[in-house]
């Protein structure tokens, strides 16, 4: 997804436009990115190009891939009208070596799919752990400028009241129960950034990101905002396989791409960062029902099929009211708001 693309266009000219990123910052730098064939990981590196075009930064972006063939089929429109993308295939848990200078990391490889955590505990585990150790020991031997690792709000565990939550307000994990793999995880990684940063005074940092959508949003994917919207396009009554009383913030996919990279140049080292939009705060039934009231017109209707092992694949019912105040503090602000981002989904995909 590239120009052609009127919605995707209009969030690539306001990315390019955000006036808290200090653009020169990269002039001439190499950017190397991890997870770039994800939602967030191709959002940012499209707007990156983009920037650098409108710019004329002549920066250079890498992307880790594990197959290059694809990758490069997804980026055929960049790949056309840019010479900054480059590609190397590899992994995060095996990575192989890159002759030249790098200058800033964006690390946002991950398992995204609850299913996956369940049934792959082990390897969702290994890929965080060991991937993100893999990538801070790269970032210290090329002597990096920057480093943000993109962590994730369940970060936070079961928070159980509504409090709004700074980046200092953690709520309980239990880490035997399996699902919890994912978030004990990203804690880690954060754990490690925060080391390096102390240790090497690497400028490492983090952001924990709210479930961010927007569009991108691949046909096949599972999560409950693509669910949602193709209930919402083939007229299906949306089914909930949890009761939906969970209540936690949402970001727009550029929104998110520019939250991360004002946290990259502008962030403190051993920091992490909330990236969310407040104002979307809701439970997965009030989102349903919005979905099914707005985006269906009313024609469809919000049902109940959780059993105990639907139950098992999802977090305990919490609450993730996320605040981004000391993202807010670096020039940064959500713009698109919950209807809206369902909107300009169905209005740039196919779901």
């Amino acid at each position: 997804m590239w120009l052609e693309n009127p919605v995707f266009r209009e969030d690539l000219e306001r990315f390019a436009a955000q006036q808290q990123i200090p653009w020169e910052m990269l002039r001439g730098k190499t950017v190397y990115l991890t997870g770039g064939t994800g939602l967030i990981g191709s959002t940012l590196a499209s707007g990156l190009l983009y920037a650098n075009q409108v710019h004329g930064l002549d920066l250079t972006l890498v992307l880790l891939v594990r197959d290059e063939k694809r990758a490069r089929q997804q980026f055929a429109a960049q790949l056309r009208d840019s010479n900054a993308l480059q590609f190397v295939q590899g992994t995060v848990e095996w990575l192989f070596s890159y002759p030249r200078p790098i200058d800033y990391f964006i690390h946002g490889a991950s398992p995204t799919a609850s299913a996956y955590f369940v049934e792959r505990p082990v390897e969702t585990i290994s890929t965080a752990v060991n991937g993100t150790g893999n990538l801070l020991e790269m970032a210290k031997d090329k002597e990096a400028k920057g480093f943000v690792y993109l962590s994730s709000m369940e970060a936070y565990g079961t928070v159980r009241t509504e409090q709004p939550l700074s980046e200092e307000d953690v709520g309980y994990l239990n880490p035997l129960v399996v699902r919890n793999c994912y978030p004990e995880s990203k804690r880690m990684c954060e754990a490690m950034c925060a080391a390096y940063a102390s240790e090497y005074d690497l400028n490492a940092k983090s952001v924990r990101l709210a479930q961010t959508f927007g569009p991108g949003v691949a046909a096949n994917d599972r999560r409950v905002f693509a669910e949602f919207g193709r209930c919402a396009v083939n007229r299906q009554d949306i089914v909930l396989q949890t009761e939906g009383k969970s209540k936690h913030c949402y970001v727009y996919t550029m929104d998110a791409a520019s939250g991360i990279l004002t946290a990259l140049l502008l962030g403190e080292p051993g920091r992490t960062y909330n990236v969310a939009n407040p104002a979307t705060y809701s439970s997965i039934r009030e989102m349903a029902d919005m979905v099914a009231r707005e985006l269906a017109d009313g024609e469809i209707g919000v049902k109940i099929a959780a059993t105990e092992e639907s139950r098992r694949k999802y977090p305990a019912d919490h609450f993730l009211n996320l605040q981004s105040d000391a993202l807010n503090a670096l020039g940064w602000m959500p713009t698109v708001g919950l209807a809206d981002m369902f909107r300009r989904m169905l209005a740039s995909a196919e779901l």
